[in-house]
């Protein structure tokens, strides 16, 4: 799961949110250095994080991109899972997706005190470009695809993983259709269980 997925499935608090889209960038023990809510945040992203990457269906996802990008082709169905998610109707019915990036937004902008060095320039340009509303048009997932590549030690063609989503588009949507409802499920009963703690 990418930055839209993390963020959809904080289910509208504001530490967990935070600690959903923070967790990458805190390593260790560091986590304990934060606020209890937000703890609860960074592990709910490693609960879904571990339940996505243990799933047979992205897996099969993941299948599409192996041959070429190997370990990497996780990264990738994060970004691809991102592209079907903004594109879910059914998801954002009742709070349209633009909507609910500018609140998502301003909720992480309420708690910009907690972020990681590395993460307030990340949020920058993800508020700056609006990431989480553009993920639903192709450039921006191809955008995506280049950025990922650039930071990464052992790859240097994005182009081939574009190919890749736009040749096997209608099979990837349907990993996402089977996949995304037990995601949402699996997170909304981790969240309350780790709102109980």
């Amino acid at each position: 799961m990418n930055y839209l997925a993390h963020a959809y499935l904080s289910f509208r608090d504001g530490e967990i949110l935070t600690g959903n889209m923070i967790s990458d960038f805190v390593k260790g023990k560091k986590k304990f250095e934060y606020p209890l809510q937000i703890q609860k945040g960074i592990a709910l992203h490693r609960a879904i994080d571990e339940f996505t990457d243990s799933h047979e269906q992205t897996r099969k996802a993941k299948s599409y991109f192996k041959g070429t990008y190997g370990l990497y082709s996780g990264a990738f169905i994060d970004i691809v899972y991102d592209h079907f998610l903004a594109k879910d109707t059914k998801e954002f019915a009742n709070e349209p997706l633009a909507s609910f990036s500018k609140n998502t937004y301003a909720l992480l902008q309420a708690h910009q005190n907690a972020f990681p060095e590395k993460f307030h320039q990340v949020f920058h340009y993800m508020q700056l470009h609006d990431w989480l509303y553009n993920y639903q048009f192709k450039e921006a997932i191809g955008k995506s695809f280049r950025g990922l590549v650039y930071r990464a030690a052992y790859m240097h063609d994005s182009a081939t993983a574009f190919s890749i989503f736009n040749d096997n588009y209608e099979q990837l949507n349907k990993c996402y259709d089977f996949f995304f409802p037990l995601v949402k499920q699996f997170a909304y009963q981790k969240f309350n269980e780790l709102l109980k703690i």
